[in-house]
């Protein structure tokens, strides 16, 4: 999906197993072994492109033309799946308007992105993609960016709606700080200056459309989506984005093997449950599974975290913690009202 160069050949005498004692104590920083990194890209220098530019920017000239329509979670979803009703409608009996659903899902490591396109008086345009080691993240990215490019491309069309349960990677396309799909977005960007300098009432509206809504025109393309079962036929390399996730997961599965077989959780540690009594799984992703709940409190994150620890400061704390210090000093721990 992107143009990247492939990492340089390490050789093994720089992997962590090869290091002396002494070029150990001279390291001040997070080590990571590469030995084993011969099938992966890296991302290269993004150059500076002019659409993030000040003045130059989307956003700065073509604000008007540019709609999101967010789901509102304070009305019910008959309401949501009408409002969705109520946009073909109005849209299907224009011939300068194309309504684009479109989702994308990865299976075995392999994403597969696919857009239904729907204009007036024309069959639907089915377009699929694969792609191997990429994160959901820029799949989503992608196959906005594909739908954008095909839509912008078709004779007499002044009006692309875009239908997604993605919606904050629609917003992504529009944020001028660096982040790691810039070359996404501004393929995306350069599009779109061009869509909207060939006529100045061509906009594009982004909606959103959560997937258990099971509104039909979001729905087919979900079921398409979830329905393929690629196989990787050939080795393919490892995008950079998709290697820090994968690290990210590897370290998550050893955090919570650790958590549940380490001596020093005990009994005494309180397991969180959700609705369900299901015991909530640790993550690190929008600030966790239990920071999210209360870490909006100081105080109140003090407390939770005592209570699901059981440890507070102490003598048994000290005791168990700090064995080789002196416990002579006793500390009381007097609990708020």
């Amino acid at each position: 999906m992107n143009s990247t160069h492939s990492a340089p050949v390490v050789q093994n005498s720089v992997s962590l197993d090869s290091l002396t004692r002494q070029q150990y104590s001279l390291i001040k920083s997070h080590l990571v072994d590469i030995a084993n990194r011969f099938n992966e890209n890296y991302p290269s220098f993004i150059p500076l492109y002019s659409e993030f530019s000040p003045g130059l920017r989307i956003i700065d000239n073509f604000s008007d033309c540019i709609v999101f329509n967010t789901h509102n979670k304070q009305k019910d979803d008959k309401f949501c799946s009408q409002q969705l009703d109520n946009m073909v409608l109005e849209s299907s009996t224009s011939p300068s308007t194309t309504i684009i659903a479109l989702d994308a899902s990865i299976k075995n490591n392999i994403a597969t992105s696919i857009l239904h396109t729907h204009t007036h008086n024309r069959p639907i345009t089915k377009t699929i993609h694969h792609v191997i080691y990429v994160t959901s993240t820029e799949a989503e990215l992608f196959v906005i960016r594909c739908s954008i490019n095909q839509a912008s491309n078709i004779d007499s069309i002044s009006k692309i709606v875009v239908v997604t349960d993605s919606i904050h990677m629609a917003r992504k396309i529009f944020d001028p700080s660096i982040h790691p799909y810039q070359v996404q977005s501004a393929a995306v960007l350069s599009d779109l200056h061009k869509f909207f300098l060939h006529y100045k009432n061509n906009s594009i509206e982004f909606w959103e459309c959560p997937s258990y809504l099971n509104w039909h025109l979001y729905k087919a393309v979900d079921k398409e989506t979830k329905a393929f079962n690629p196989t990787s036929l050939f080795s393919c390399k490892t995008l950079w984005d998709f290697n820090k996730k994968r690290e990210s997961d590897n370290i998550i599965n050893i955090w919570k093997m650790m958590l549940q077989a380490s001596d020093l959780k005990e009994k005494q540690f309180l397991d969180l449950l959700d609705n369900d009594n299901n015991i909530i799984e640790l993550s690190y992703i929008k600030g966790g599974s239990w920071l999210k709940t209360f870490g909006y409190s100081t105080f109140l994150y003090v407390h939770a975290t005592r209570a699901i620890t059981n440890h507070a400061s102490i003598g048994k704390y000290r005791l168990r913690f700090f064995p080789e210090k002196n416990l002579d000093v006793h500390v009381v721990y007097t609990p708020s009202n």
